[in-house]
């Protein structure tokens, strides 16, 4: 561990530390003590306030991730399920990693977490913005004898994993955007990013890539370019103690989930998707590269197909994205 990240470490749980004290866990002088704190806390982008005649600490505490208490929030059968578990602080993106280590051989049930990403990415070629410590971002890696076409639909039983597990969490009113996107008051609370590899009649090998908001300032969101909320702002509760076990029960599920869809397909999501489906009749722009379809959000088909009411009658698209911005803000 390098030595900025051990002091992030101390300071995270948001108590004063004294510079004697810092100084005795870095195994560094007392006068180098500011400039450690001041290289720390500009390399990870944190606040950090010096308390005067009592030392120093952070703004705001963090919870960092813990592969112990990650494992402690699965059960018995979900730890054995999950075969490795990688913890980064700070990574390119954990999807593209792990899109990497699959191409070199690592084992379905992969799961890479970080604590912040310098290169998050989001649908359409999109930044995900990824401060360390305050939010979720985690791959899973998922090897299917299934051809990359079969696993199309993947992305909604992704969507139903995360929106049932922050329900489950007690937030009211999660919303799934077709075909990837959990909002929250018609803001973006979490997203999806799923990438798939393979010969074209199989095996193939699937990396789903999840984001989710839990705590980040609006200083840290500032280059979001669409509406965002936080866990703590949905959450009724206070989200001390979340990111772990959420972080733990989001993989066992999900795991689940994708042996189940690998077994009977979507099928056995469709009424779990209805669930949380609450943007019906709803005006939409549907994005298809650079051609914009209007209409009115009619649901999903069985083969979780979008559904769209257009001037030409109901359509059917396998691809796009959904924006529900109105046409004036499209495109900012």
């Amino acid at each position: 561990m390098d030595r900025q990240i051990a002091l992030i470490r101390l300071l995270a749980d948001g108590e004063v530390h004294s510079g004697e004290a810092v100084a005795a866990h870095l195994g560094i002088t007392r006068a180098a003590v500011w400039k450690a704190l001041r290289k720390a806390a500009e390399r990870f982008g944190l606040a950090l306030e010096s308390v005067r005649g009592r030392g120093y600490r952070l703004a705001q505490p963090l919870e960092l991730l813990e592969r112990e208490r990650l494992l402690a929030a699965m059960s018995e059968q979900g730890r054995a399920r999950l075969a490795r578990l990688d913890i980064h602080d700070q990574i390119d993106s954990t999807n593209a990693w792990l899109m990497r280590e699959a191409a070199a051989g690592a084992p379905s049930a992969t799961l890479c977490l970080a604590e912040q990403q310098s290169a998050g990415r989001g649908r359409r070629g999109r930044t995900w913005v990824s401060p360390f410590g305050v939010n979720l971002y985690g791959s899973l890696l998922w090897r299917s004898p299934l051809a990359p076409a079969a696993l199309g639909a993947s992305s909604l039983v992704a969507g139903v994993v995360v929106a049932e597990q922050l329900a489950a969490l007690g937030v009211e009113g999660v919303a799934l955007k077709w075909p990837n996107d959990v909002l929250w008051e018609r803001r973006k609370l979490a997203g999806l990013l799923l990438e798939v590899a393979g010969e074209s009649q199989g095996p193939s090998h699937l990396v789903v890539g999840i984001g989710i908001n839990l705590r980040m300032a609006a200083d840290q969101g500032a280059a979001i370019d669409q509406p965002w909320v936080t866990l703590a702002e949905a959450l009724p509760a206070e989200v001390e103690g979340v990111r772990n076990a959420l972080a733990g029960r989001l993989a066992e599920a999900l795991l689940e989930a994708l042996a189940d869809y690998e077994r009977a397909g979507l099928a056995p999501f469709l009424a779990r998707w209805e669930r949380f489906d609450t943007l019906r009749g709803q005006p939409v722009a549907l994005h298809l590269g650079e051609r914009v379809i209007r209409g009115r959000y009619a649901g999903i088909e069985s083969d979780g197909a979008l559904r769209l009411e257009t001037a030409e009658g109901v359509r059917r698209f396998q691809a796009g994205e959904v924006s529900l911005r109105p046409v004036a803000e499209e495109g900012r």
